[in-house]
């Protein structure tokens, strides 16, 4: 079996194509994804503040990534469009180094799982503070964007060892 037979987004002459997911059984469908963006210290104490010229970093945050995840079929070339029954987004405040931490929780009842939305909430909701606090602080650091949990699917729970992060090469 070569290693093509196992990534299903590729047909038997190895050319990328949309998975068929109209046959699988429609189940609940979770997934858990978190980053941060690392920043300076004054830069954060601004954000926490409100003392950012352009608003409310953390509630323009949180809507960007809300609408990412209705938007990644249209961002990730092989992605199904997804009816969503819920997204959460978590923006943390936290120090030693400054940051913030995001976390995305994205569920369905679908054909398919979410991880790439809970993913997509968390990449956009960190560009977007990027975007924001750009003006004070362009050396922030996008990091350790990541899914944690999946659920659902034949497949069932998935969860990420948190011992073993990052992986070893």
């Amino acid at each position: 079996m070569s290693s093509l037979d196992s990534l299903n987004h590729f047909n038997v002459l190895g050319e990328a194509h949309m998975v068929d997911v109209g046959e699988k059984t429609v189940t609940i469908r979770a997934a858990l994804a978190a980053g941060e963006i690392v920043m300076a210290v004054a830069t954060l104490e601004c954000i926490e503040s409100g003392r950012m010229g352009k608003g409310d970093v953390l509630g323009v945050a949180r809507i960007a990534a809300i609408q990412a995840t209705k938007k990644t079929w249209e961002l990730i070339p092989l992605a199904h469009p997804l009816l969503l029954t819920g997204v959460e987004v978590e923006l943390t405040p936290a120090y030693d180094p400054a940051r913030i931490v995001c976390r995305s929780e994205v569920r369905c009842a679908g054909q398919t799982g979410v991880e790439m939305e809970a993913l997509t909430a968390v990449s956009v909701g960190l560009l977007t503070i990027y975007d924001m606090c750009k003006g004070i602080d362009r050396e922030m650091l996008l990091q350790n964007i990541r899914l944690l949990r999946k659920d659902g699917g034949k497949t069932g729970l998935w969860e990420r060892d948190q011992t073993s992060y990052p992986p070893s090469a």
